[in-house]
C-alpha cells in the first residue's frame, strides 16, 4: 500500500499506473512547460531508470495518486527526511493554491 499521506524519498524507484518503465524520483513540486495557460504542477519530478536524464525533454512529471509501485524508496534519513516531508506537505499546498489561481487569473 502506498502512503498517500507523504512525499517519497529522492531516488524511490516507481511504476505509474498504465506505464511499463520505471520511473525514479529526482525533485519535487514542479512545472510543465509551455504556456501559462496549459502549465500543470506535479508532486514529483522524475525520469526513466535506469537510463536518467538523457535530455531535458526527458523529464516526466506525475502525482502521488499516479504511482502504481514503489519498486525501490530511496534513503530516508529519518530527522532530515521527516522536516522536508513536513515542509512539502505544507509549502506544496500553499503552492498549489497560488499556482491554480495563477491559470485561472484570479
Amino acid at each position: 500500500m502506498i502512503d498517500k499521506e507523504k512525499y517519497l524519498p529522492v531516488g524511490t524507484v516507481v511504476l505509474l499506473k498504465g506505464g511499463n518503465k520505471r520511473v525514479m524520483i529526482t525533485s519535487y513540486l514542479i512545472f510543465s512547460a509551455g504556456e501559462e495557460k496549459d502549465k500543470k504542477m506535479y508532486d514529483y519530478g522524475g525520469c526513466r531508470y535506469p537510463e536518467g536524464l538523457i535530455d531535458s525533454s526527458t523529464g516526466i512529471g506525475f502525482n502521488h495518486e499516479d504511482i502504481e509501485k514503489i519498486i525501490h524508496l530511496g534513503l530516508e534519513d529519518d530527522e532530515e527526511y521527516k522536516t522536508l516531508n513536513d515542509s512539502l506537505k505544507q509549502y506544496g499546498e500553499t503552492l498549489k493554491e497560488e499556482f491554480l489561481k495563477t491559470i485561472s487569473g484570479e
